[in-house]
């Protein structure tokens, strides 16, 4: 009999055909969309208007994970929503299927072949790896050890000018109090391992900058790592009892985007030297303001830019001794939904809202800059969706988020026909040759029988003796 194990169910998915494995599922209960490279069979659901990922895996590690990522959602760190396992399915004969993990889809977001297979600036692969470090920082900051660092298990979506990184397999990881730093280093050498790999296999397809080096890259990954932690985690001593350099470090931190919850400081017996170590660190500073302030839940470094538009607007409107709640909720009424409100019906897929109106911010600068004069945001946001929004890809729900654009950068492996557009994973079409290469094994030239220490049936018959 299925069971269905969900802390938030969802009835539609009941009735879904869990007796047929997902390989064999109906296409009009599918929904093609970019996804990583998977060991296991993943298909995306359309219920409505919700779309789900579907895993196959066996029941315990279903469960494991199921948790892990409930686990991983309290602690506020970046991973997909975990809806159910589906478990006790049998097909029509009776046999027994793989239980099926359902998370839901995360919008706007992308698997990385889909980035790198339109064909990516050296700056854009910098800021994808600056995201999965950030990612795998906060990940070890909560006692996460995830067993398997990799960027086929990640998603990203866009962050303003940068990107943010999204756990979406969990099924190898652990959580603890706080991690040794042995775990640690056992994470960052499965990383080096897996995405050496993986950028070979971009370098391999032409869909790596040729300037990037694979090794080089993951190098870089490594180094940028323990830059981060070292920020966030590690002691720093001052000349002198200077009580500021307390705030200076909370303020680098701030910038940085994490939020100060806990300072191990120290002062020597003789007041000669300060010492501060963070103690406890928690990601989103900005988003938090932001939320607190207008209700928007986004992305950290969307949030930054927000709130750098909201403080403009303070000050153009001279409220700097207002009340800064009374200042959001004008700011929110008067810039932002009027820009959010300029986005058409069909063009609503195209991006998320917070990066709509960052990326209309980047337009009205230059457009102001082009007109001599300030642009208003209403205006800003009109001539971004005319002469931008319009000509870009869906990236909500879309299958069109991994056909090339036109331009220098597309790679000529971009316009190879995908093998099975439910499964990425199966890769392209290849291009036939016209002859296959002669192969003398295969076509009986090689008859003359091998030696005897080559024949096995021969030495067996040695060994008897």
């Amino acid at each position: 009999m299925t069971r269905f194990l969900s802390a938030k169910p969802d009835a539609r998915l009941l009735p879904l055909p869990w007796s047929t494995p997902l390989a064999d599922w109906p296409t009009d209960r599918l929904v093609a969309l970019p996804r990583g490279i998977s060991r296991h069979v993943v298909r995306f659901i359309k219920v409505g208007e919700s779309v789900y990922a579907a895993k196959e895996v066996v029941e315990h590690l279903a469960i494991h994970e199921y948790r892990l990522l409930h686990d991983l959602d309290r602690l506020g760190t970046p991973s997909v929503e975990p809806i159910g396992v589906v478990t006790g399915r049998a097909d029509i004969d009776g046999e027994p299927l793989d239980p099926v993990l359902i998370t839901r889809h995360l919008q706007f977001s992308l698997p990385y072949r889909s980035l790198f297979h339109t064909g990516v600036r050296q700056g854009t692969v910098m800021r994808l790896l600056d995201a999965l470090v950030v990612l795998l920082v906060r990940l070890h900051l909560v006692g996460f050890l995830w067993g398997d660092v990799s960027l086929s298990n990640v998603l990203f979506r866009r962050d303003a000018d940068a990107f943010a990184a999204y756990l979406v397999d969990a099924e190898t990881g652990e959580l603890h109090d706080a991690l040794t730093n042995g775990q640690r280093e056992h994470d960052l050498q499965i990383a080096r391992t897996n995405m050496f790999g993986e950028f070979l296999d971009l370098e391999e397809g032409d869909m790596l900058d040729s300037s990037l080096d694979p090794l080089n890259l993951v190098t870089t990954i490594e180094s940028r790592y323990r830059e981060l932690w070292d920020e966030l985690t590690g002691a720093e001593e001052y000349a002198g009892s200077d009580i500021s350099q307390v705030e200076s470090r909370v303020r680098r931190l701030n910038a940085l985007g994490f939020d100060v919850a806990e300072l191990d400081i120290e002062t020597s017996p003789d007041g000669s030297t300060l010492r501060i170590q963070p103690k406890v660190v928690d990601a989103g500073h900005h988003q938090r303001r932001l939320m607190r302030l207008t209700g928007l839940d986004v992305e950290e470094n969307q949030a930054r830019r927000l709130l750098n538009d909201l403080d403009t607007f303070r000050a153009r409107k001279g409220l700097q001794q207002a009340d800064e709640a009374v200042v959001a909720h004008m700011w929110l009424t008067e810039c932002f939904e009027p820009v959010i409100a300029q986005i058409p019906p069909e063009l609503a897929r195209k991006r998320e809202l917070a990066q709509f109106f960052h990326e209309v911010l980047d337009y009205r600068w230059y457009q102001s800059q082009r007109e001599n004069r300030e642009v208003s945001h209403v205006d800003a946001a009109k001539g971004y969706v005319r002469d931008v929004l319009a000509q870009l890809p869906d990236e909500a729900m879309s299958a069109e988020s991994v056909v090339p654009v036109e331009g220098e950068n597309v790679s000529e492996q971009a316009v190879h026909q995908m093998v099975n557009p439910y499964d990425p994973s199966l890769g392209y079409v290849e291009d036939q040759e016209d002859e296959p290469p002669y192969d003398p094994w295969e076509d009986g030239a090689q008859e003359e029988a091998a030696p005897d220490f080559l024949d096995m049936a021969s030495l067996r018959a040695k060994a008897k003796k």
